[in-house]
């Protein structure tokens, strides 16, 4: 059924829970994992130039750092499993965007996310990556709760 599945991570206790169910189904259909870290642009919020250098070389430093630990964890995780994985990450300023294109670049045929939903007006406004995924996706979308 289902071949290459992909694995958005935010290194969250509900992305922990989407890693192990889905590296589950993975081992249960036969399938590789495809994980994914999403590594936000650098935003400028500064009035002194020269300050930029400096902030943009530290912040590309801890996003390296993040995702090298968040996908860690995936890669960990499917070898304990015996599940092949691959490791993927992207720098994108919308998320939910820079998803999409992956498992379209990766050839995956099904997205398993955790669940990120934002209550109240916050939601109905901005609403979450994963609602953004859920609408956008050509392919299958797996929700982890």
């Amino acid at each position: 059924m289902f071949k290459n599945i992909l694995l958005p991570t935010d290194g969250s206790a509900l992305s922990e829970i989407a890693i192990q169910k889905s590296i589950a189904l993975a081992k249960v259909l036969g399938a590789k994992i495809t994980g994914l870290y999403v590594i936000p642009e650098y935003q400028i919020l500064t009035w002194q130039a020269e300050m930029l250098t400096d902030t943009s070389q530290d912040f590309k430093k801890l996003a390296a750092s993040h995702a090298e630990k968040f996908l860690a964890v995936i890669s960990d995780r499917a070898k304990e499993a015996g599940v092949p994985a691959a490791l993927v990450q992207v720098t994108g300023e919308h998320p939910y965007e820079a998803i999409l294109k992956a498992a379209d670049d990766n050839k995956c045929d099904l997205i398993t996310m955790a669940s990120h939903g934002r209550k109240g007006i916050q939601g109905f406004l901005i609403g979450s990556e994963t609602q953004k995924v859920l609408v956008h996706s050509k392919i299958p979308v797996l929700v982890y709760r």
